[in-house]
């Protein structure tokens, strides 16, 4: 159990820690369309995120995929572009409309367990208990998400909801500051 606390704080900051600002920057972007009534969808949204983090943590620990740290840096940021942009394209903020984002939580999930691949990769392969370490990260990483979903929730709700900001405009603010802080980072990150 010790462990399982352990892995828990590590997952925590990985999401909750300013050193992670591209998680940060991500869960900002994927989660700027929403507002507090689409609650549930954001939770189901984030859990797809950390579904596709461990599957990858996973698939690194087991030694199944390696992939340049290099290129996992770079390809990170963009992922922050890409749901930025998708953001900018929205027509209508409709859950029929928004499926694609769940496609995108998951996908890009799996590249942002890549960036930390490397380093759990050697905490959890000189553990007995592989499963409970990879378990207590991720809950650790989803309750991080949570706690930072919520705050741009109840934000959103603020802003949107009881000062009048339009919508539209809410979505574009947020995703314009990902997107440009992500460009910044992609640029600094360039592989080649």
């Amino acid at each position: 159990m010790q462990d399982l606390g352990f892995y828990f704080d590590l997952g925590w900051h990985h999401i909750i820690d300013w050193h992670a600002l591209d998680h940060l920057l991500f869960v900002l972007a994927l989660s700027a369309i929403y507002l507090m009534v689409n609650w549930r969808q954001v939770l189901v949204l984030v859990t797809a995120f950390t579904i596709g983090h461990s599957l990858t943590l996973a698939l690194s620990v087991y030694d199944i995929v390696r992939v340049n740290d290099r290129w996992v840096e770079f390809l990170i940021p963009c992922t922050i572009m890409a749901t930025a942009l998708f953001n900018f394209f929205q027509r209508e903020f409709r859950p029929r409309s928004l499926r694609l984002n769940y496609f995108l939580a998951l996908f890009f999930g799996l590249i942002h367990g890549l960036g930390f691949a490397n380093a759990i990769r050697f905490m959890l392969a000189g553990d007995q208990g592989i499963g409970w370490g990879l378990f207590g990260f991720n809950l650790g990483l989803e309750a991080g998400q949570v706690v930072v979903v919520s705050g741009i929730l109840i934000t959103a709700y603020i802003v949107v909801d009881q000062i009048g900001l339009p919508r539209k405009w809410w979505v574009w603010v947020l995703s314009a500051l990902a997107f440009s802080i992500a460009l910044t980072m992609a640029w600094n990150r360039w592989p080649l």
